[in-house]
């Protein structure tokens, strides 16, 4: 319908669909300086899924991180199921294996492949916001969303009902999967960036013994709330969170920047 020469005005201005008009129309531009703008008595902080959009975000008015997923990382720059990288050696499918090979090339241990990952990914969330509080939620995949990864079949059960089965808190402390929590703290600790302003949040913590037995874990492997100001944060998000919420960690002993903040 166009033709050479002929002058039209092309708008993405009104919403998803663009229109293009006939003729040359006059337009209004309206600029607002985001460096004037008030802040709220409310600290608004973001939710970040993708790490490779944190710079490009982090220019928006924000006061850092409320909610960076871990589960967006593993499932997009990891794709295998964390038991299948502890267990690769003993793997007797060679498809399975040549998956994992074809993902973690130059990695011997496979388990430190998911170690960069995860960090690269909260690393490079937790610069864009720096020196902002990045607060980064432990993984809440549940069965079926683990089985999904590469080889997770071989590792979760099959629930009637995954959202409220096996998942968050309780898995850190399964006999099963140790060996993964300790791939989590190792994420902490051994990626030395420099970046403390990253901290920790438990996610669907039942119980306030279950969220001293993560705390517990955590610590076996270096990651101790309060040490180099490390605060750990507990999603409120299930109805024992608020009915017993003064009873969850930490005591009332427990320093400022060791803190256990209720999130909703």
């Amino acid at each position: 319908m166009l033709k050479d020469g002929q002058v039209v005005t092309v708008s993405c201005a009104e919403g998803e669909t663009e229109h293009v008009y006939e003729g040359r129309l006059t337009i209004e531009v309206e600029r607002v300086s985001v460096k004037d703008l008030q802040r709220p008595k409310t600290a608004i902080m973001m939710n970040i899924g993708n790490p490779e959009e944190a710079f490009r975000l982090s220019f928006l008015p924000n006061e850092g991180v409320g909610l960076a997923r871990e589960e967006f990382i593993i499932a997009n720059a990891i794709e295998v199921h964390p038991l299948a990288l502890v267990e690769y050696e003993r793997l007797d499918d060679p498809q399975l294996k040549a998956q994992i090979d074809r993902l973690a090339t130059g990695y011997v241990d496979r388990t430190e492949f998911f170690v960069d990952k995860l960090a690269q990914g909260i690393g490079m969330i937790a610069a864009a916001f720096y020196p902002k509080d990045m607060i980064v939620r432990l993984s809440d995949f549940k069965s079926n969303e683990y089985a999904n990864l590469i080889g997770g079949r071989r590792y979760e059960p099959k629930e009637e009902n995954p959202t409220l089965g096996f998942r968050g808190a309780s898995r850190y402390d399964d006999p099963r999967y140790r060996r993964r929590s300790r791939s989590n703290a190792s994420l902490f600790v051994e990626s030395d960036m420099g970046l403390g302003n990253v901290k920790i949040m438990i996610p669907f913590c039942r119980t306030a013994e279950e969220g001293r037995r993560v705390l517990d874990e955590m610590a076996r492997y270096g990651l101790r709330r309060g040490e180099r100001g490390l605060e750990v944060s507990l999603m409120c998000e299930i109805p024992s969170n608020v009915l017993l919420a003064e009873e969850f960690p930490p005591s009332a002993t427990a320093s400022p920047s060791a803190r256990t903040i209720l999130r909703n």
